[in-house]
């Protein structure tokens, strides 16, 4: 099993365009935090000064990519001290309505303009993986990064080129596009934060990497610290150490969260009764499981069902 694919899965990552922008100077703009989100913005052509709360500033140059993780406020800016407008104030005077560009600014001038390339990724509510919390306040994809990972940059260039191109389902594509980008955007930026480092660390160790797989295709096995550990060739100690080194939860509670953000997902995605679902992901009272799910996400099973009709 591909486990960081599940992982994905889980987390119901998906994609949304919401513009491509021409920034005549001066302009800034305040970009407002967005919940169980992770913003990117493309420089196609000009640059960018990023700032991301009080400690992070960073200069896009054309070719360069950030990814905002944690739906983060941030500031997108010319950098040369404009006041930034709250996006919404931009969005109402430029008269951007999601269709075409949003331009803003001073006089235009083509070869001037700041262009940029922005959408988010979304998340499940509720589902707390150790991947969102492994990722930092942003990250960051050069120019010269691109060109040491040739389907990242591939990926980028199609991103672009489906932009400016106005054939039907563009837009689909694009959302499909992204969602592959932040997959890649993850591998090759792993060395920017030790945490996410150690997180796709242990998805590739022999061990650790093992045990999780062993998980995630086994939620309806009855595991046991030891029993992992014996699987994989480890002492207890000496496992649930080098797990919690690597994944920042010990393996016993990572399992827990796991079986019941899968058990959200398959109420959501499918019909299964609620014991069936209990089941399936390792419980063997309902009662039990109903009680562990509430804790966990504030409602019952039964209130995911009836959420979505």
């Amino acid at each position: 099993m591909d486990v960081l694919s599940d992982i994905l899965d889980l987390l119901q990552l998906r994609g949304s365009l919401y513009f491509r922008t021409a920034f005549s100077e001066p302009w800034s703009v305040a970009v407002p935090s967005l919940g169980r989100a992770a913003r990117f913005h493309l420089a196609v052509q000009g640059r960018c000064l990023v700032r991301v709360g009080a400690e992070h500033c960073v200069r896009l140059n054309p070719g360069d990519l950030i990814v905002i993780p944690n739906g983060h406020a941030h500031v997108l800016s010319d950098g040369a001290g404009t006041a930034p407008a709250e996006l919404e104030d931009v969005l109402k005077q430029s008269g951007f309505d999601g269709e075409g560009v949003l331009v803003y600014g001073g006089e235009s001038r083509a070869d001037g303009d700041t262009k940029l390339i922005c959408g988010h990724f979304t998340f499940a509510e509720g589902v707390d993986h150790p991947l969102l919390r492994a990722l930092p306040a942003y990250l960051l994809v050069t120019a010269e990064m691109r060109a040491q990972a040739p389907w990242l940059d591939d990926l980028l260039r199609l991103i672009a080129r489906q932009m400016f191109n106005a054939a039907p389902g563009m837009t689909a594509s694009v959302i499909r596009l992204s969602e592959a980008l932040f997959i890649e955007v993850i591998r090759s930026c792993a060395d920017q934060d030790p945490g996410l480092r150690n997180l796709l660390t242990a998805l590739d160790d022999p061990r650790i990497g093992r045990a999780l797989g062993l998980m995630h295709r086994g939620l309806e096995k009855d595991w046991t610290l030891e029993g992992l550990a014996r699987e994989v060739g480890l002492s207890r100690s000496r496992f649930a150490e080098q797990f919690q080194a690597l994944m920042h939860c010990a393996p016993m509670t990572y399992l827990s969260d796991l079986r019941l953000d899968k058990a959200r997902a398959l109420l959501a995605a499918t019909a299964e009764p609620v014991q069936t679902i209990a089941q399936r992901v390792g419980y063997r009272s309902p009662a039990a499981f109903s009680r562990a799910f509430a804790s966990r996400y504030g409602h019952s099973p039964k209130a995911v069902r009836q959420a979505i009709g």
